[in-house]
């Protein structure tokens, strides 16, 4: 089965109406290429650059599916998969998408160009990490609240480019017109999940480490840590998007109280003076600057008096941070409060919408056997799976 070109000389609406209609017609599962990724027969790169050449198609239909195709092999495919896009040096060159066939073209082009960008940059940060954020382990003992301080400080500006991608889809309600943009944000929302878990995780620990670093990396950590609390806005103005659109509110985590190691983060305010001004007085002493103490008494953190921690500047010994473990920012309203020492948070992944029931009926089912034709052959496959329905969102 092959993609048929368009009639340009029908009118436009007729044009449009009509490409889409014939594309959810089809009801090929785009689990068959899933599943396929998993085969240890499957040319991985075949499959790939057939989605590429999809993606250099004039029409936003096809190259706006290609890309959904992509995403959902990053994700639930074999990683193998994410692994060839990241050693490529170049994947979509779509900065300058346009389709001029009508109304929708002109639309959709705009967020082709930046689902294309996030793509690239998912990839990039793969090739950097050699791990997928959203893959890794979440929580107490995930990847990135156990990760070494050198290691964290060049890990944390990757992961915010990759949300910062993410966050620049910016969508509104109620241009989320059609099945093709609603499963990119879907997929975006799930990924935006995951990453900022491990985004939380990252700065509980370079709080829980920041009197222990030197002077080069508290001032890196210190401006990562701004950074974070300008993408929770962010973060929760995408969330907005999402319940709006009909996403359970039970799968939508309520980021506006987060409770970090003891530090209410309000988002209708500034960052937390308590916190922000102890990190601030750690690293001007550091840097030998006179603290700003009003009262003309010595700084708490300074070097002749006991440390603090963020929360009480008088109340606990040196180079320490409260330890009371942080409220899972994935959990409902409700459970916003602080955790018993006794019982470590939920796993941050626990909330996440994914497709595990769906990925477990492809694990039962019988692989879809691979083309044996060749580049041709495969092209052919992948062409009519692309055509097919894509899944509910």
């Amino acid at each position: 089965m092959t993609l048929r070109p368009r009639n340009r000389k029908n009118s436009e609406e007729d044009t449009e109406e009509n490409s889409i209609e014939k594309i959810s017609s089809r009801k090929i599962n785009t689990l068959d290429l899933i599943q396929a990724t998993n085969e240890t027969n499957v040319n991985i790169p075949q499959m790939a650059d057939t989605l590429f050449e999809r993606a250099t198609n004039s029409s936003w239909v096809v190259v706006f599916k290609a890309l959904v195709t992509t995403h959902h092999l990053m994700v639930h495919g074999n990683e193998r998969f994410i692994q060839y896009l990241a050693s490529r040096n170049t994947l979509f060159n779509l900065s300058n998408f346009l389709d001029k066939s009508g109304s929708h073209g002109y639309d959709m082009s705009t967020f082709i160009r930046r689902y294309s960008r996030y793509l690239n940059e998912k990839a990039f940060s793969y090739r950097q990490m050699a791990f997928d954020f959203a893959r890794v382990k979440k929580g107490a003992d995930g990847v990135m609240r156990t990760m070494a301080p050198e290691k964290l400080l060049k890990s944390m500006p990757i992961l915010q480019g990759q949300i910062d991608a993410l966050l620049e889809f910016d969508v509104h309600p109620n241009e989320l017109t059609n099945g093709v943009i609603n499963a990119a944000f879907m997929l975006l929302f799930k990924d935006l999940i995951k990453l900022f878990a491990c985004y939380n995780d990252g700065v509980i620990n370079l709080l829980e480490k920041f009197f222990e670093m030197k002077k080069g990396q508290c001032k890196d950590a210190l401006e990562i840590y701004k950074r974070f609390l300008t993408r929770m806005t962010r973060v929760s103005e995408f969330l907005k998007v999402a319940e709006q659109v009909g996403i359970d509110k039970g799968d939508i985590p309520d980021l506006t109280q987060v409770l970090m190691s003891g530090i209410l983060v309000d988002l209708k305010t500034t960052a937390p003076s308590s916190l922000m001004e102890t990190l601030e007085q750690h690293l001007n002493t550091l840097e030998g600057k006179k603290p700003g103490n009003k009262s003309g008494a010595p700084s708490p953190l300074s070097k002749s008096s006991p440390a603090t921690t963020v929360t009480s500047p008088n109340s606990t010994p040196a180079k320490t941070i409260d330890t009371s473990p942080p409220v899972d920012l994935f959990a409902t309203a409700s459970a916003a409060a602080p955790v018993s020492t006794s019982k470590p948070s939920s796993d941050l992944l626990d909330l996440q919408p994914d497709f595990s029931s769906a990925g477990a009926a492809a694990a039962a089912a019988p692989a879809p056997p691979p083309p044996s034709g060749g580049a041709t052959a495969w092209g052919v496959y992948i062409n009519s799976l692309l055509l097919s329905h894509l899944p509910n969102v």
